[in-house]
């Protein structure tokens, strides 16, 4: 029995673990045939991908569209049956018209929009400083005051609304903007803070040391370096805070009587008003939550800190 190596033995460790020494050729059969597998899982992948992305994409603007149509035709259009979709039908103005011209409709349009922007003013001015300190400092349980300060937005708002109410009759601001504008600023305030803070620490701390070395004071570092670079972030926090007292119903309906907002009163008229109020009602609650997620998305995605890209 002859006692000489074998010559597989002699590759090393690699060949002993049972490695090929050799990797076939590109061109070869088993190569083209595994690209070719590979190719088609990332098409049937590509292909399910496009296909939930549409069929979320009509869910979504189909009845958009539905709603945009019938509030922009005619009153008999709308009563008719069945409905089609713009441009199949004709366009008019008469449904906006006779929304318009509803008793109490132009009043709460401006009730809504004095008690949202005041909510816009008030969430800004507080979740500027308690964004920068979220995103600036250093504090034991800084993950966990974010936590709680995002959990507060999980209370039912019947929860809020219910003992807000008691106490405005009690010291006699039921029934105002301003006390339903402060019911709305809390309920913002919350992400605000949040989507602020995301924004600012998207912002490079070494920007403002850099103005610091060069002579400028801390709030001029902030004013003429941070500022002008998240003020795109701040704008899309304030118009979130607009949105979300824009379309805000269950206070606005508890909290004022003689004083509603839009959404309160389209509510309230809900049970006695034609199709054509509500198609035209529903249209004007939603244009401004459209025009919101076009500004605020990329900040959302960005909420706990991540740099935005």
């Amino acid at each position: 029995m002859s006692l000489k190596t074998a010559p597989e033995d002699s590759a090393g460790p690699a060949a002993g673990a049972g490695l090929p020494t050799v990797l076939p050729p590109l061109d070869s059969p088993e190569v083209q045939k595994m690209h070719r597998r590979m190719r088609r899982r990332r098409g049937r992948g590509r292909l399910t991908a496009y296909i939930t992305g549409t069929i979320l994409t009509l869910w979504i603007a189909v009845p958009i569209f539905f709603v945009f149509s019938m509030a922009f035709t005619t009153q008999e259009t709308v009563r008719s049956y069945p409905k089609n979709f713009l441009p199949f039908i004709a366009f008019s103005t008469d449904t906006m018209r006779f929304f318009l011209e509803s008793d109490g409709v132009l009043q709460s349009l401006w009730n809504s929009m004095v008690v949202a922007g005041i909510t816009l003013v008030l969430s800004t001015l507080i979740s500027i400083p308690a964004g920068y300190a979220i995103a600036r400092y250093l504090f034991r349980g800084r993950d966990l005051f974010r936590l709680a300060v995002l959990a507060v937005r999980a209370f039912p708002i019947v929860v809020l609304s219910i003992p807000l109410a008691v106490l405005y009759l009690r010291i006699g601001v039921f029934d105002s903007l301003y006390s339903l504008a402060l019911m709305h600023t809390a309920l913002a305030l919350p992400t605000s803070i949040l989507v602020v803070s995301s924004v600012f620490a998207s912002v490079p701390y070494e920007l403002e040391e850099a103005g610091k070395v060069f002579g400028a004071t801390p709030f001029q570092s902030f004013r003429y370096i941070v500022v002008p670079l998240v003020l795109p972030g701040i704008a899309a926090s304030g118009l979130f805070s607009f949105v979300l007292s824009w379309n805000e119903v269950f206070a606005a309906a508890i909290l004022t009587i003689n004083n509603r907002t839009l959404p309160a009163l389209v509510l309230n008229s809900l049970a006695n008003s034609p199709d054509a109020f509500q198609f035209a009602g529903g249209f004007f609650l939603m244009v401004p939550s459209i025009v919101f997620m076009f500004f605020i998305r990329r900040y959302l995605f960005n909420m706990w800190g991540q740099v935005t890209k």
